[in-house]
């Protein structure tokens, strides 16, 4: 392909990716039910893991050569990344051929962000997505073996002091341990002033041992709201909304809002405009895809940036039209969320 050629993300059903999610660590504090079992899990090796200069690399192929508009940092937790705000502050000078700067986001399950989210912000950070389930201390530990909620609590609250807004919460609601406490998470996120977003569980976790059955679904979701709040659809929401997973409802006649994430029961695949870059330099074009396609070997081999575009253009192409869950035939990836990046 010549020099001069311009590169897209387009896959053969039309879809372009102009977002691009990357993880910066296979490694996490917590233990969350859904996501791995207690005794954790065989972390990568360091020498596997792409340094800082590579990430900012391939990063930078994304955003400077193929329409990347849009970084998102995962793990994992991204706080355990070594050395993170460094890594923010290099990614935060990437730029577009028009001369912008990508949104950049964090999504990170709290711990540790009081006292380091000024310094994210002032490199560069954007927004930020923060996880919690739950507002009780034994089911916080029950969910997440792990007695940390006053430090998610306290994070949150940092993160909303520190004008990176909106301050979006994660929610995985689970049958029988937390879905009661739907309303009240919503009560509390109107009352913090942040924008709850309520996601189906998906079958991400190491163990495999995700049954739809136990999974509460949007429109149970929606069920539970409704018993207490008015739930009202916006159309400016629904315009807007684009390839954002979230169908967001008004709370009432207040300005809150609250999302619902359908990942499962109605999938959003059609839409979809994200790759996924793992911590080992390995591109995914799907959450759930079983394949991918190695950037870290030919990055050290020397390929030149342009040659590594056109790597990421090919296997953007062979992106499936759809997650498959709802298929008889669908296999759960071989890694679970830790090791892909949520």
């Amino acid at each position: 392909m010549p020099e001069s050629t311009p590169l897209r993300l387009v896959d053969s059903h039309g879809r372009v990716a102009t977002d691009l999610r990357i993880s910066l660590t296979d490694r996490c504090n917590l233990r969350c039910t859904y996501c791995m079992p207690a005794e954790g899990l065989p972390w990568l090796p360091k020498d596997e893991v792409l340094s800082d200069e590579e990430l900012v690399r391939l990063a930078g192929i994304g955003v400077e050569h193929l329409g990347i508009l849009t970084m998102r940092l995962t793990g994992g937790e991204p706080l355990l990344r070594p050395g993170l705000e460094g890594l923010v502050e290099k990614l935060a000078r990437l730029r577009t051929p028009a001369g912008h700067k990508p949104g950049l986001a964090l999504t990170t399950n709290g711990i540790g962000l009081a006292r380091r989210v000024d310094a994210l912000a002032d490199a560069g950070l954007d927004r930020i997505n923060i996880s919690l389930d739950t507002l009780d201390q034994q089911t916080f530990q029950t969910l997440t073996r792990r007695d940390r909620l006053a430090d998610v609590l306290e994070g949150i609250d940092a993160a909303v002091a520190s004008g990176l807004s909106p301050v979006k919460i994660n929610s995985v609601l689970m049958r029988g341990v937390n879905d009661h406490e739907a309303p009240d998470l919503v009560a509390w996120a109107g009352k913090v002033g942040v924008q709850l977003r309520f996601i189906e569980q998906m079958p991400l976790d190491a163990q495999h041992g995700w049954r739809r059955s136990d999974m509460v679904t949007a429109d149970e979701i929606h069920a539970l709201l409704a018993e207490r709040f008015e739930l009202v659809e916006d159309p400016a929401d629904r315009a807007a909304r684009g390839a954002a997973p979230a169908e967001l409802f008004r709370v009432g006649s207040t300005p809150q809002r609250v999302g619902i994430i359908a990942a499962v029961t109605k999938p959003f695949c059609g839409a979809c405009d994200r790759v996924r870059l793992t911590s080992d330099g390995q591109l995914r074009t799907c959450l759930f895809a079983r394949e991918e396609s190695d950037l870290r070997g030919p990055l050290r081999d020397g390929m030149a940036d342009r040659d590594i575009a056109e790597r990421w253009v090919i296997a953007v192409q062979g992106k499936l039209p759809g997650h498959g869950i709802n298929d008889p035939s669908f296999l759960q990836p071989d890694r679970p969320m830790s090791a892909i990046g949520g």
